[in-house]
């Protein structure tokens, strides 16, 4: 039997590439995302591939709680049943603490941490009566720090605490169940649709893997849930070298940064994606290589 499941954040990266995947396996997936038109025109992509049960969209933005407890609503008065959501919305801010403005780095905050209280709250209710998967799509910098992404790292390690917390709450519930998914870098729009106010535009630090393949966990995840799934291959060793040698670590990581993460062409100081979806920027790949490298 198809499944109802809501991708929030589903017209870009990640959550595209997993809305695909759930489409082509014979469930109906509601599109959530920010900007109306690139909500209609996934929802409608989507359903021409796969037909025209397999999908449907509704607009919201994680950040406002009534525009995702309207968004779930509509998702059940339209379809009759949510069985499972993907949340992979967020937006990302380079620069230090003392570069990034107030606001921006709060923004990047609420989407992450915020957004995502805003889409548990919306949703658990419903699971605990009928029964339902959340998975959250994170990052590898939910578990360690580097500089110049401080605004992204604070979003990721709330985000951590408050899945471990969800999961520890949710115990024992039958049918319920919280997973979240841990990716090192992606090949994603993202890097290009962030902030930047290190005086440098975004690079995908290497190994790059593909968003479909982060989609595979997401949608493993959903049938086989897991407290923590980490995707990528440089994953662990970063992690050792963190909390093993935070020293070493923190000599590397500022080098690191410079020399790879804001290695692209220099920009003025710009908001990116923060305050309004770019649409005509999002896709499922941004072009880079598994080492980092543009054009592919």
């Amino acid at each position: 039997m198809s499944r109802v499941v809501m991708v929030v954040g589903g017209t870009s990266g990640i959550g595209l590439a997993t809305a695909e995947q759930l489409v082509q396996a014979g469930d109906h997936v509601v599109v959530v995302a920010r900007d109306e038109q690139r909500v209609r025109d996934v929802a409608a992509a989507l359903a021409g591939r796969a037909g025209p049960a397999s999908a449907s969209g509704v607009v919201a933005d994680v950040t406002d709680e009534a525009s995702v407890r309207a968004a779930v609503t509509t998702c059940l008065a339209e379809q009759g049943r949510l069985d499972a959501v993907v949340l992979t919305a967020q937006v990302m801010a380079y620069g230090t603490v003392e570069e990034v403005p107030a606001d921006v780095f709060g923004h990047v905050i609420d989407t992450g941490l915020r957004g995502t209280v805003h889409v548990a709250q919306a949703v658990l209710p419903h699971f605990r009566e009928h029964g339902g998967a959340l998975v959250v799509v994170s990052s590898l910098l939910a578990q360690i720090a580097v500089p110049s992404m401080s605004s992204y790292c604070t979003a990721k390690w709330g985000q951590l605490g408050l899945v471990r917390s969800l999961q520890n709450e949710l115990r024992g519930v039958p049918g319920v169940s919280v997973s979240l998914v841990l990716p090192g870098a992606v090949d994603t729009p993202v890097y290009e649709q962030s902030a930047s106010y290190a005086g440098r535009a975004g690079h995908a630090p290497p190994p790059v893997v593909g968003p479909d393949r982060v989609a595979r966990a997401c949608v493993r995840a959903i049938d086989h849930p897991r407290r923590q799934v980490h995707v990528g291959p440089g994953n662990r060793l970063t992690l050792l070298g963190f909390r093993v040698l935070p020293g070493v670590y923190d000599r590397l990581a500022p080098v690191l940064v410079d020399r790879v993460a804001l290695r692209g062409p220099r920009v003025e100081p710009h908001p990116g994606n923060v305050w309004r979806a770019r649409p005509e920027k999002e896709a499922v790949r941004g072009g880079w290589s598994f080492l980092g490298r543009r054009g592919r």
